[in-house]
């Protein structure tokens, strides 16, 4: 037992604290999977997290796209899920999963009810995923099938990864190749000349931010969204030029 000050005081601390272990509980959640067929792998580039070409940036076929109610309007991207197929044992692969980072979005179309072509419409909990993926749990015939998902931590080779664009005073900084929650959270970047300055999320896993970082060394601060911060000092060098990719420190795994 506990005073009523003291309880007050440990609920405040809970209710303050991340839960960051919430993300990960291992519990399985029931959703619905689909697919889309490429003649060629190289294709899959794009996506509404801003990855661009998937092979080249190391995530290769095994990625999937989300609907609206696990996209989380981009702050989603870069996390990894494990998916199995359940129900339809005519199609299911028995014993299997697959590990899918999300690189994309799939939109709502209102136009259709969800059960007959809204696939991703709120509230359903949809993954579309190469079909080189969906046929590692499924056969292609079932089209559509129940699935269960649960969030996992990423396992990625090498750091965090910096693609810096943009004009003049104007950065956009792509964040790929993230470990751990795989979900970036906040980001700060740092010139030799200037403090911890934050930087905003675009859309997807680009952040920007206007400041004159020009002839300096640049330092990042990345936050997943487990709460756990990871900072690469002066990983690009003084004359770094825009369009580069700059490799930093990684969130443990």
């Amino acid at each position: 037992m506990c005073g009523n000050k003291l309880c007050l005081l440990h609920l405040l601390i809970l209710w303050g604290a991340p839960f960051s272990f919430s993300a990960f509980d291992n519990s399985w959640h029931p959703a619905r999977a689909s697919y889309y067929a490429l003649k060629d792998p190289t294709e899959a580039t794009a996506g509404a997290c801003g990855y661009g070409n998937l092979m080249k940036r190391g995530y290769g076929m095994s990625t999937v796209a989300l609907s609206d109610a696990l996209f989380n309007k981009g702050a989603s991207c870069g996390g990894c899920y494990e998916v199995r197929c359940v129900e339809e044992l005519r199609y299911c692969i028995p014993g299997t999963s697959i590990i899918v980072t999300a690189t994309n979005y799939c939109a709502a179309n209102y136009g259709l009810p969800g059960d007959a072509g809204g696939l991703c419409n709120p509230p359903n909990k949809h993954f579309v995923m190469p079909i080189a993926a969906f046929e590692k749990i499924g056969i292609w015939k079932a089209g559509v099938m129940p699935v269960q998902y649960r969030r996992i931590k990423c396992i990625r080779e090498g750091g965090i990864r910096f693609t810096v664009t943009g004009l003049g005073i104007f950065h956009s900084v792509l964040i790929s190749n993230a470990a751990g929650p795989g979900e970036v959270s906040a980001v700060k970047m740092k010139g030799s000349r200037t403090g911890w300055l934050p930087m905003g999320r675009n859309w997807g896993s680009i952040w920007h931010i206007s400041a004159d970082f020009k002839n300096q060394p640049l330092s990042f601060e990345v936050t997943g969204s487990d709460g756990i911060t990871v900072t690469s000092y002066n990983v690009a060098p003084q004359n770094w030029q825009f369009g580069q990719t700059f490799e930093g420190k990684q969130f443990p795994s």
